[in-house]
């Protein structure tokens, strides 16, 4: 079984924060498409919104179980060396 060793640097932080932001966006903008069919999306009742935060934190799940797939297997980062 082999480790792999990440070293925490600014340029590190830095990946993983753009990315972060990135799919943060991604996630929110595709959360409401999404629900901009069914629900009115400029008079949200509280439980819309919080199906929405749902919407967008299951998201966010793929994306992490996905990330193992595509670059380390121990980082829920797309980014490689993060």
């Amino acid at each position: 079984m082999a480790t792999s060793t990440v070293v925490k640097t600014a340029q590190t932080y830095a990946k993983d924060l753009a990315e972060r932001v990135i799919w943060t966006f991604l996630l929110a903008a595709g959360s409401v498409a999404l629900a901009a069919g069914p629900v009115d999306m400029l008079n949200l009742s509280f439980w819309k919104t919080v199906g929405l935060a749902g919407i967008t934190a299951v998201g966010s799940l793929v994306k992490g179980v996905l990330a193992r797939v595509i670059g380390d297997r121990n980082s829920a980062s797309t980014a490689s060396g993060v």
